[in-house]
């Protein structure tokens, strides 16, 4: 029976990890063709695509200075190629008040966070000090665009209907921070390894769900957002009412 080494195992997930995170970026072609095709990217949101293009040039600043991280760079230059072609395509149809917006994000995310990184890493720390502190910066970026996924799981409880959150999709998230992690874990990269854990548990946890609502009946939102502000509007009628009897006792008490 063969046994890989550790150094063997790393290549393979690396691999792998490199094949998944590439169709996983390649997820919004239809969204942009639809864009191209209607020549308008109204209805659309660009701060995906920003947040993931700042995420894929800050991963590649912390391959770069880490040694041998071949797997890093490769998967997040490519990254940051495809993002930069999506804002580009974004930036061309999109309406004037969304193209200020996008280019705002673009500005704070990839020339103020990213320079701002950047420049705090190459004054403040040298050597084994920087790549943590950049390690650091990536996994606690990555938990949070993790996390991001909590405002469609709770509208997916609300309505009922998991028609803005994908099987396919959070499958192969689920994939992509499983193979990763592997990664991490094999050439002792904890800041790659340890938010994946996290991206892991979100992705099964989305599946789950996919799983119990896909079938459910669905909930109109604006329907039980009513329903949920008439206790609210019951309470104030009744307060309303009791301090306007309260007032007219006043101004009429009994003899």
């Amino acid at each position: 029976m063969a046994y890989f080494t550790s150094k063997e195992l790393a290549f393979i997930f690396g691999i792998i990890g490199n094949i998944i995170s590439f169709l996983v970026f390649l997820a919004p072609v239809p969204t942009f063709y639809t864009i191209w095709k209607k020549k308008t990217s109204k209805g659309f949101q660009s701060i995906p695509y920003s947040v993931a293009f700042f995420s894929a040039s800050l991963l590649l600043y912390y391959g770069f200075l880490k040694t041998n991280a071949y797997m890093i760079v490769s998967i997040n230059g490519i990254g940051c190629v495809i993002e930069a072609i999506y804002l580009l395509i974004y930036l061309i149809y999109a309406p004037n008040k969304a193209k200020i917006f996008t280019v705002k994000l673009i500005i704070v995310f990839n020339v103020g966070g990213l320079g701002l990184i950047t420049g705090v890493s190459l004054v403040a720390f040298k050597g084994s000090n920087r790549v943590s502190f950049v390690g650091w910066v990536c996994a606690i970026f990555t938990i949070a665009v993790f996390a991001a996924p909590l405002s469609i799981m709770r509208r997916v409880i609300r309505t009922k209907s998991v028609e803005y959150m994908p099987f396919t999709l959070s499958f192969f998230l689920t994939l992509c921070a499983t193979t990763w992690f592997f990664y991490g874990f094999f050439v002792r990269d904890y800041y790659i390894a340890l938010p994946n854990v996290l991206g892991f548990l979100f992705g099964i946890a989305q599946m789950i769900l996919y799983l119990i609502y896909k079938n459910a009946k669905k909930v109109d939102e604006m329907k039980l957002d009513h329903e949920l502000e008439l206790p609210n509007k019951d309470i104030e009628k009744n307060t309303s009412s009791t301090i306007e009897e309260g007032a007219i006792e006043r101004e009429n008490p009994s003899k």
